[in-house]
Order: C-alpha cells, then sequence, then structure tokens
C-alpha cells in the first residue's frame, strides 16, 4: 500500500499524532500561556462531564483527550476525530476583530487552515478568542461558516455561491499573506494548473464547513474569579460533592498548566530506545505517536483522578495568595518602594476584591456593568492622583498609595457597588495594578522582573 493511500485511511486523530508539526509554538509570555490552560482546562472539564455516565463513572473504554502544544495551541480529540483549536486572547483595548484579514493574521485563521490542510482536511477547527466580532465580514464571516457547515452535515456538496464568493475569496488572499511562510508549493502561484485559483477557495470554503468560531469568551483578568463557577460548578453539582469549585477548578487547571509546558526535551530523552528496529517489528505506529507525546496529552482519566483528589482534600488546592514578591502588582509597588505590609494589605484586599465580584457575577445581570463603571472610576481616582509633582520625586510609589487611601475614602456610598467599602476599592486598585493599567513607579518589563524574583527566590530556597 502506498504512502499516500495509508495517509488517506488514516483518521483525523491518527493524522494529527503522526504528522509532524513544522513549527513548535514558539515563545509565549506567562499571561498567554495562563489563558490559554485555562481556556484548554474549560474543554477538558466540559469533555469530562460529557464522558461522565449515569453512573457518574468514566467507562473502561473512554477514550476523550486533549493534546497540548501539537499543531495547534490544542487538540481535542474522541476515538479517530480531533479538533484543532486556536486559541487567541485580545484585551479590552484592541476591540473586535474588524476584518477578514486580522482574524488570520492575529485571529490565527491562516495558520488554522495550514494545519488542517496539512492533515489531510480531516479535523474539524476552532477558533477561540475573547476578542469580538465587528459587524461587517467578520461577523459575515461566521455566518457563512455555519451555512457551509449545515451543507457539510447534511452531506451535501460544499459549492461557493454569490453569496459565499466574495468573504471566501478575501480569506484566500488573506492565507497568501499571512500563511506565506508556511504555503504548500502548489499554493504559491495561482496560474499552476495543479491547483488553480478556484480550486484554492474550494479548498478554503471547505475548512470554513470544518470551522466553528468562539468569541467574546471570558478574558484572561476575569479567569482568576469566573472560572471556578463557570467551568468546575457543573462538574461539582453534577457529582454531586459539597466542595469548593475553586479546589477543583485549581486541580484541573494545574494539570493543564503543565501539560502545556511539555514542548520541550523529554526527561528519558537521553535514553536509547530499546527493541525498537528489530525483525518484524514495523515502523512506529499511530499509538506508538501518540504515546511519545504523553506528556502533552490529557486524558479524561487524567482529569478524574486530580478531581477525586480535590474532592477528598479540598484544602489543599485553595487559591493561595501568591507570595508577595511574585504578583505583577506587588511587584509594581516593590518597585515603587511601598512597604512589605502595604503590600500584604494591597494582595489581600484584591482577593477580597475578586470574592466580591466573583459571587455578584454569578447570578447578577446588573453586575458586570457595575464592575465596569467602577472600573472607569478607579482609573479617574488613579489619574488623579498620578501629578507631575508626585512624580518629581525620586521614588513615588510609597506616596501614591498613602494617597489613594485618602482620595477613595473621600468616595461618596452612593457612588460606588452596594456592599464595597474604601480597602474594597483599594482592592480594585490593586487589580488593575496587576493587569498593568495602575503603576507605582515608571514603567519596567514586569516579566523580566518575575523571572529575575523567582530565581532570586529558588536561590534563597536552596
Amino acid at each position: 500500500m502506498s504512502e499516500s493511500s495509508e495517509q488517506s485511511e488514516a483518521t483525523a486523530a491518527e493524522l494529527v499524532v503522526t504528522e509532524p508539526q513544522p513549527d513548535d509554538s514558539g515563545a509565549n509570555t506567562h499571561d498567554r500561556y495562563d489563558w490559554q490552560a485555562a481556556m484548554a482546562a474549560a474543554d477538558g472539564l466540559q469533555l469530562y462531564l460529557d464522558a461522565l455516565g449515569p453512573n457518574k463513572r468514566l467507562s473502561d473504554d473512554e477514550d476523550r483527550r486533549i493534546l497540548c502544544e501539537y499543531h495547534e495551541d490544542w487538540v481535542a480529540m474522541r476515538g479517530g476525530a480531533a479538533e484543532l483549536v486556536s486559541a487567541k486572547h485580545r484585551d479590552a483595548s484592541m476591540d473586535a476583530y474588524r476584518t477578514v484579514n486580522q482574524l488570520a493574521d492575529e485571529g490565527g485563521l491562516a495558520h488554522l487552515f495550514l494545519r488542517w490542510r496539512a492533515l489531510k482536511e480531516k479535523p474539524t477547527c476552532r477558533l477561540a478568542t475573547s476578542g469580538g466580532l465587528l459587524s461587517g465580514d467578520p461577523q459575515d464571516l461566521e455566518a457563512v461558516t455555519k451555512s457551509l457547515r449545515e451543507m457539510r452535515l447534511s452531506d451535501k456538496q460544499i459549492t461557493v455561491n454569490g453569496e459565499h464568493a466574495t468573504l471566501v475569496a478575501k480569506l484566500r488572499t488573506a492565507i497568501h499573506t499571512h500563511g506565506e511562510k508556511h504555503l504548500p508549493p502548489e499554493w504559491k502561484n495561482g496560474d499552476v494548473k495543479e491547483i488553480s485559483a478556484e480550486a484554492q477557495k474550494e479548498e478554503v470554503a471547505r475548512f470554513l464547513s470544518m470551522l466553528d468560531i468562539r468569541h467574546g469568551l471570558t478574558r484572561r483578568a476575569d479567569i482568576g474569579f469566573l472560572a471556578p463557577s463557570k467551568f468546575a460548578k457543573p462538574v461539582v453539582d453534577y457529582l454531586g460533592y459539597d466542595v469548593p469549585c475553586e479546589s477543583v477548578w485549581n486541580a484541573v487547571y494545574g494539570i493543564f498548566h503543565t501539560r502545556m509546558r511539555a514542548a520541550g526535551p523529554r526527561v528519558n530523552a537521553v535514553i536509547s530506545p530499546v527493541l525498537a528496529f528489530v525483525n518484524g517489528g514495523g515502523p512506529p505506529t499511530p499509538a506508538d505517536k501518540e504515546r511519545e507525546l504523553s506528556g502533552r496529552i490529557v486524558t479524561m482519566q487524567d482529569i478524574d483522578l486530580v478531581v477525586m483528589t480535590a474532592v477528598a482534600n479540598p484544602v489543599a488546592y485553595e487559591s493561595l495568595g501568591s507570595p508577595v514578591r511574585l504578583s505583577r502588582a506587588a511587584i509594581k509597588m516593590k518597585r515603587g518602594q511601598c512597604s512589605d505590609n502595604s503590600i500584604e494589605r494591597g494582595e489581600q484586599l484584591r482577593k477580597d476584591y475578586q470574592r466580591y465580584w466573583r459571587d455578584r457575577l454569578t447570578g447578577d445581570p446588573t453586575a458586570l456593568a457595575d464592575r465596569e463603571r467602577l472600573r472607569r472610576l478607579l482609573l479617574r481616582v488613579s489619574d488623579k492622583v498620578d501629578t507631575p509633582s508626585l512624580r518629581a520625586q525620586a521614588i513615588w510609589g510609597f506616596e501614591f498609595w498613602r494617597l489613594l487611601q485618602d482620595e477613595l475614602d473621600s468616595i461618596p456610598a452612593e457612588r460606588i457597588p452596594a456592599g464595597m467599602d474604601p480597602d474594597l476599592l483599594l482592592g480594585g486598585i490593586s487589580e488593575l495594578a496587576n493587569a498593568c493599567q495602575v503603576w507605582f513607579s515608571d514603567r519596567f518589563d514586569v516579566a523580566e522582573e518575575f523571572d529575575r524574583l523567582r530565581e532570586e527566590n529558588r536561590g534563597s530556597a536552596a
């Protein structure tokens, strides 16, 4: 049997683990990893909930699993089926995707298309993003995906009609622009007989029929207090355990955070393969290849184990305040020479502030608008206190912290959300500092300082 015929018979999941990826995920910031790990954990919890039978247990042959940081940010698999997921976080300041070109580049659709094509068009695909879609081409493209998906699921031939042709053509052009480095040879010249421009558009249309765009997802700043109730609580409720959903979330998130970072060298990479090429052994099977990627895979059995561990000992998985020197807010306050007592107070108040909004956002439809209104007020207070005369001092962070408290104490009660007091407002300032919207010194590279302090902590522990 030829290699091409073998590949055509392979399932999507087999192709995902046997087809080498052309590039690794590259450098990622701590924040990007944290958000992607949280979104992958949310997928894992949903798959786990789906896998639990009426007896609230996994079946012996349960094979749902998630492959992290390979081909795309993660791949959800069940049996031979696979879904490639490209996860793109967008801060509120970046607003919604405004063009098809932006979706192809910043939304990763060009890379996602090329990975789908390299995997013989077999996986389904998903763009998971915190960004929204502006009216016009972005929302129209989403509508095209739904229309073409209906054709595919109805076993109809995928056709590019007049309604879809313009957007398909725009996405094809954007793929040429933003996927140029990894374009297949037959795509590099639209006049090549083997695959014409029209044939390329047909490929794009088939891709769109396999694509699901999920936008407006939880942003990074909200994950900490929304994720436990949004993603873990349904599992805890279904299982019927009286434990904090926060503990279950932390346990599941922890395993995804670890596996998302497992793209580096394997621990046993220096060990020589044993009996790998004996007569009659044959080439590695897809199962062999998947075992080689086990460090990047989270199975439902893995999730079941950590869930039950968290249920048995929830206190061990309760959220702890980050070591004062290793949170972004604390690093900023430390650079501004705030006292250790002020930093510790700021960290505790930030945690109280998060808890306040976590409780309100769970069931209060007015909470989101109230939180945004308060955010604007706190930024206004910060801007008012941050004066040229204050910054004329060589070190001004400790004075800034004191002036902020005085200003927050003077805000009338009717201007702040019910149940809040000046201390919680100060926790809100600390939360804004953690999101890099408030500073206690001139700006600096927080990630670099984070790494330096982490290494300093390791040296102290040793």
